[in-house]
């Protein structure tokens, strides 16, 4: 059976391998810690949940949802963005719902780029941003966040014969999976970088909410670019009120992007069910209780998880933000992400992923997704001393 080239790209996902390792672990009697996806276990936004019950009981809401049924839902998203960042946005032009924000990263390419075409995308970065370059035809220039840099790319080192080819950049900050965070000058030195080259700059702000105590708000591509000149922004509920299983996440950007944009997306499907979009209407416009609860577990994982791997004698610094900890191997582990954590679920239970399912520059890494509560962390660090004791080559002291 023939099957067309663009899916061969598409064959090794960091998930999808991790998913036969835990598996594997599970059919030989392993019980699993698992740390590898970024799946909150937190409750769903309650407000959202209100909502949503209600909903089910209009039959007004079992049929399609068309893209004209989702304009409160957009203003309700306007209203948000304007109030949170200072910037105005027209719903009826510069905002399009999405079945979460992977739906539009991936299917922006598609609207983008002609075969051949460049995209500049991080390394590491998240998976889905190179899956919609692929199935587009294009090519990736992978732009290295190295630690000496603060896991930002440096836009003079992308080659020019690259440039002449490239149509569009995608950013991510607070980063998944560096967890790097990034400033507004930083922000604006991409928007004429950008601007000069003539590429379409893209963001994906998953974690605008899930910063820590000591890190101030971090900004919006759209602050940097408040015409919306060249920039489009993705947003999702799936980390700020827990609701990834309802797949409701949105963009804001420029007016023509966005054009092209739903236009793809048109061709694909409707809409989710419209209780969905109520719920998280009444998420956005709600006391905002769910997000501040969520950020204050999430940083008391994070705390007590660095605390539990430092003193194992695995040094690494705590995020200012996202749901991850990024850290580096030991040796000698420390080219052998992807064997480190197969061995380490196989023989503990355990589940974290490689970096080098993130790109070239994560390998020597591991994420770890505070996605438990911390005396399951603090287990799962238990098990993970044990395992490195048992390589005797290991350089971490107990």
């Amino acid at each position: 059976m023939h099957f067309a080239k663009r899916i061969q790209a598409l064959e090794k996902n960091v998930f999808a391998d991790m998913d036969r390792a835990k598996s594997q672990a599970i059919g030989k009697g392993k019980t699993i810690i698992d740390l590898s996806l970024g799946s909150s276990d937190l409750p769903a936004d309650p407000e959202a949940i209100a909502e949503i019950t209600t909903s089910l009981q209009d039959p007004s809401t079992h049929g399609y949802l068309l893209h004209h049924g989702t304009l409160n839902f957009r203003e309700t998203v306007a209203q948000w963005y304007t109030e949170r960042f200072g910037v105005m946005v027209d719903p009826h032009t510069e905002v399009l719902t999405l079945i979460g924000s992977q739906e539009g990263t991936a299917h922006l390419p598609l609207a983008l780029l002609d075969p051949g075409d460049f995209a500049l995308l991080l390394d590491p970065g998240y998976p889905s941003h190179a899956g919609g370059v692929y199935l587009a035809g294009g090519q990736i220039y992978p732009m290295p966040l190295l630690a000496e840099n603060d896991f930002l790319p440096v836009f003079k080192d992308i080659p020019s014969q690259v440039l002449g080819q490239a149509k569009l950049m995608v950013l991510s900050y607070p980063n998944n999976p560096t967890t790097a965070t990034a400033s507004l000058a930083f922000f604006q030195e991409a928007v004429t970088f950008c601007r000069d080259h003539g590429l379409v700059l893209i963001h994906d702000f998953p974690y605008v909410d899930i910063v820590f105590e000591g890190m101030t708000q971090p900004p919006s591509i759209l602050q940097a670019d408040p015409t919306k000149s060249l920039s489009i922004e993705f947003f999702t509920l799936s980390k700020s009120y827990n609701m990834g299983g309802f797949r409701i996440g949105y963009a804001i950007g420029n007016a023509e992007i966005i054009q092209a944009l739903r236009r793809v997306k048109a061709v694909v499907d409707f809409n989710q069910y419209r209780g969905i979009l109520n719920g998280a209407i009444a998420a956005l416009r709600g006391d905002q209780t769910t997000v501040k609860k969520t950020v204050t577990r999430f940083q008391t994982r994070r705390d007590a998880f660095i605390k539990a791997l430092n003193n194992i004698g695995w040094q690494v610094t705590a995020p200012q933000a996202t749901m991850y900890v990024w850290a580096k191997l030991p040796q000698p582990w420390e080219n052998k992400s992807v064997e480190f954590c197969t061995e380490l679920v196989a023989a503990t239970g355990v589940a974290v992923s490689p970096g080098a399912g993130f790109g070239k520059q994560g390998e020597g890494y591991v994420r770890f997704a505070l996605v438990h509560n911390p005396d399951i962390l603090k287990l799962a660090v238990e098990k993970i001393a044990k395992f490195l004791v048992s390589n005797p080559t290991s350089t971490l002291s107990f």
